[in-house]
């Protein structure tokens, strides 16, 4: 009896001394860990806002919908080894439906790649459609609304599909669309920043994010698959393979397939390969300690917010909205800018990123910024802030959901870079 409690004991030990031995490890859902690749969240509930306030303007900054896999490479790259594993002996059954299942994302992305589908069409109609109910006074009596996006394709379609949603809504509202490479100022900063180029090719990130990547990146599940003799070139390629895997079956659901995610993978395993391409996003598109760079490039958005906001109360904005379509790297950087809970982290101690930055809580598919001006019965503008359509404090120091305006431009003013002020 007394060597059955030092076992039990011992057990016990071992499985505290795991916990222990890795703290920082994340316990999220497989569906959370889909990241930045999750379809945008559903459970969504109607705005509510104190009687004595009138909403009359809102300044929309949003994401492209749920879209096919934005090129075929990871596919292609993936295909290859599978085919190089079937021909050589090494392929698993778990291999065989892996191969079925890229096989069929790249026959349906096929001439698709990138493309807005129906359901991130019907993400953003669905959030235009709660955008009217909940703030239906803003758009009365003919109102004009301007909308902008981004070059790409699926952020021009996502406009396209939030707009004609507000026009079944309403026909009488006006509408103004403009979309090309002239804003790409605003929405592809990323491509045309030049201090944020110079950050790129230096790969200011990449020392952090490889340690951690080397040490937590599991490769036990592209083993599963391609089989335990498949002769990799080096760890590298075993590891970025792995990463390939993940990245092809997390972004099943935003082109409507369901991937059984779990027969890939165990939800250590998938919760390990979400942080490493958790963290090269927090590191890439945020400020950080490494740099503020990726998050500066957002300041002429910044700018373009309080400006637009000035000019509706002044009279010079025509507009009762502005509405603006672009992705991911347009959110992320906006949001860190802003400091806004959840969506700015600054540590030293990047293993602790998972824990603190989440991707599927920032950015999923169709995220968006908010910024709704109401004004009080006696004249005075206050603004709110929601992401992803959930109110949240602007200022980090204070729990204030609804802000005066001017207290909120003053903020929003500080935060610039000081070139940019």
């Amino acid at each position: 009896m007394r060597k059955f409690i030092i076992s039990v004991l011992g057990i016990c030990m071992a499985a505290l001394t795991g916990s222990a031995a890795n703290p920082m490890s994340t316990d999220y859902s497989m569906y959370e860990c889909e990241g930045s690749l999750t379809p945008y969240p559903m459970d969504i509930n109607p705005a509510v806002f104190p009687d004595s306030l009138t909403p009359v303007y809102i300044n929309h900054v949003g994401r492209h919908g749920a879209r096919y896999p934005a090129s075929a490479s990871n596919c292609l790259k993936l295909r290859a080894a599978l085919q190089k594993a079937d021909s050589l002996g090494t392929i698993t059954a778990v291999g065989r439906q892996l191969m079925a299942l890229n096989n069929r994302i790249i026959e349906l992305s096929n001439n698709q790649w990138g493309a807005l589908d129906s359901l991130g069409m019907a993400e953003q109609r669905a959030i235009a459609t709660r955008m009217f109910y909940n703030f239906g006074e803003v758009f009365g009596n003919g109102a004009t609304v301007s909308a902008l996006s981004s070059y790409s394709p699926r952020s021009m379609m996502s406009m396209f599909s939030f707009v004609h949603q507000l026009d079944r809504m309403d026909n009488r509202i006006q509408f103004v669309t403009n979309t090309g490479r002239s804003n790409s100022y605003l929405m592809r900063p990323f491509d045309t920043d030049a201090d944020y180029k110079e950050f790129r090719a230096e790969e200011l990130w990449l020392p952090p994010y490889k340690e951690y990547f080397d040490q937590t990146c599991p490769t036990a599940p592209i083993r599963r698959a391609l089989g335990e003799r498949y002769p990799f070139d080096n760890e590298d390629a075993e590891r970025d393979l792995a990463l390939t895997e993940y990245y092809v079956v997390a972004g099943c659901r935003a082109m409507s397939v369901d991937p059984a995610a779990s027969r890939f993978f165990n939800k250590e395993e998938y919760n390990a390969l979400w942080s490493c391409f958790n963290l090269r996003q927090y590191l890439q598109r945020t400020a950080t300690t490494v740099s503020s760079v990726p998050a500066d490039i957002a300041s002429q958005l910044v700018q373009d917010l309080i400006s637009t906001t000035e000019g509706f109360i002044n009279g010079t904005n025509p507009a009762v909205a502005n509405l603006r379509f672009g992705h991911a790297e347009t959110l992320m950087p906006l949001l860190s800018l802003m400091r806004l809970r959840g969506c700015y982290y600054m540590t030293n101690y990047f293993d602790t990123v998972g824990l603190h930055w989440r991707d599927f809580e920032v950015v999923p598919m169709a995220a968006n910024l908010q910024m709704i001006l109401f004004k009080s019965a006696t004249g005075r503008y206050y603004v709110r802030v929601d992401v992803n359509e959930k109110p949240m404090p602007l200022q980090p120091n204070s729990n204030a959901i609804y802000t005066p305006w001017g207290e909120a431009r003053d903020y929003l003013t500080r935060i610039l870079p000081i070139y940019a002020q």
